[in-house]
């Protein structure tokens, strides 16, 4: 029977890794898909930003009630998976607690921290699930978030209270054998429970066991299968995502090779590309579709939590207007998506007639953006709403001229006035001559 649960648990756990791994290589070509872009200088700085931002969630408390919350989650998922690393080794090689052995009575005191932080998740865990449903934070219950978003920020929380159930579950049956035989009184908070089930016979409480070790172990491979579908696969993406963030000072517009050179061959003739030089690459001047904007971009859109923090502190957004940065990541990831699943279809991309901006994102967002920053200094994880916003509206304004009225206006007075003003070089002093007194 042993031999049997052993081949079992490889073969579930052997298809869970497989089905996942697929996807990650699909998610990782997506980003690919992305223009190059050379993001690995001051490692120093980035492995720092990697501790602060990713693991220690420095940016997360500037708003505290909700970090606590969060970092129980956060500490149960990263240590409690250490268990879960027992669970494996006991799954492929049909032992029980094979840890328990080697840390002697120190095993106890290890697994009572880890029902500790279980604990403390379930309880974060029903916080969320109060402030999304019953209390309806505001930035959590945007229409952006209807239908699918809504469901996947509740099914993950639900599987995170069945997750932890089983765990202490599972720990409070072997508290109860304990109890009936008199071998132990089982472990830190699950002992608490234990002798509620005192009353039940051996059979039914190593049945009861079994059956949650399983649920806990199937649960864990059915999560893993649904983050890279999820907002939550922000769980493995923010650390890359932190270490390959820029590092440029906020606000700092990226120049345009294609647009500096254009201009540099229309002052100095002699430097521009003759015909027996190599054609160099052609780029789109801004970004129309996903495939326009940088990897970075495109990591960014896969490692956005949807937590709402960058709209929340958006002008725009607060004064009504339709722009909303979160919904421009999701609208990135989801229109990556679909080229992908394009891919994968027909080998290669094949034109569908879409495109990020116009069928994803509109015009009037993009117009509303005003470049404040203040969504990027708000996300947790480093994220960039405003370099795609820029990347779109470069696009509109120098491939399909679409800009409004007054910016055209503007810009035709630079090129002929060198000034934003209608007013001729000659006469840009005027004003002076005709406050002078009169003779």
């Amino acid at each position: 029977m042993h031999l049997l649960q052993q081949i079992v648990f490889i073969l579930c756990a052997g298809t869970a890794i497989g089905i996942f791994t697929k996807k990650v290589v699909e998610v990782r070509r997506n980003i690919l898909l992305g223009r190059d872009e050379n993001l690995t200088d001051q490692s120093g700085r980035r492995w720092r930003n990697v501790l602060l931002l990713a693991f220690g969630q420095k940016k997360m408390f500037k708003r505290p009630l909700p970090a606590v919350l969060h970092f129980f989650v956060y500490a149960g998922f990263v240590l409690i998976n250490i268990e879960v690393l027992e669970i494996l080794i006991d799954g492929i090689f049909g032992t029980e607690r094979i840890f328990q052995a080697p840390l002697g009575a120190f095993y106890n005191v290890v697994i009572g921290f880890f029902e500790i932080l279980a604990f403390l998740t379930l309880i974060a865990v029903i916080v969320f699930l109060i402030r999304r449903n019953i209390l309806k934070v505001k930035r959590l219950s945007m229409h952006e978030l209807d239908g699918f978003p809504k469901r996947d920020a509740n099914t993950i929380l639900y599987i995170e209270i069945v997750l932890m159930c089983m765990l202490l579950l599972m720990n409070a049956m072997e508290g109860a054998i304990q109890l009936k035989e008199g071998v132990g009184n089982g472990f830190l908070i699950s002992s608490l429970i234990a002798p509620l089930f005192t009353g039940l016979s051996l059979d039914m409480l190593n049945i009861i066991k079994h059956t949650c070790w399983w649920g806990h172990i199937l649960g864990i491979f059915a999560f893993l299968n649904y983050l890279p579908y999820s907002k939550h696969f922000h769980i493995l993406l923010a650390f890359p995502n932190a270490f390959y963030t820029r590092l440029t000072p906020q606000g700092k517009m990226a120049n345009m090779p294609e647009v500096q050179n254009e201009v540099l061959y229309m002052m100095q003739p002699e430097l521009a590309p003759t015909a027996t030089d190599a054609a160099p690459v052609q780029h789109r001047f801004g970004a129309k579709d996903v495939m326009d904007l940088s990897w970075k971009n495109l990591l960014d859109a896969y490692s956005c939590t949807e937590c709402g923090r960058c709209t929340s502190v958006c002008p725009a957004n607060i004064t009504g207007k339709k722009l909303s940065p979160r919904k421009i990541m999701m609208d990135t990831r989801d229109r990556l998506e679909e080229v992908g699943e394009n891919i994968n279809k027909n080998k290669n991309f094949v034109d569908d007639g879409k495109s990020l901006v116009h069928d994803y994102i509109s015009v009037e967002e993009l117009r509303a953006c005003t470049t404040c920053q203040a969504c990027v200094e708000a996300c947790p994880v480093s994220i960039e709403p405003l370099s795609i916003i820029n990347q779109l509206r470069r696009y509109l304004i120098m491939e399909e001229s679409n800009a409004p009225q007054e910016w055209n206006l503007m810009s035709s007075n630079i090129e002929n006035n060198m000034a934003p003003w209608k007013f001729s070089p000659d006469d840009r002093d005027k004003w002076a001559n005709e406050m002078e007194p009169s003779a």
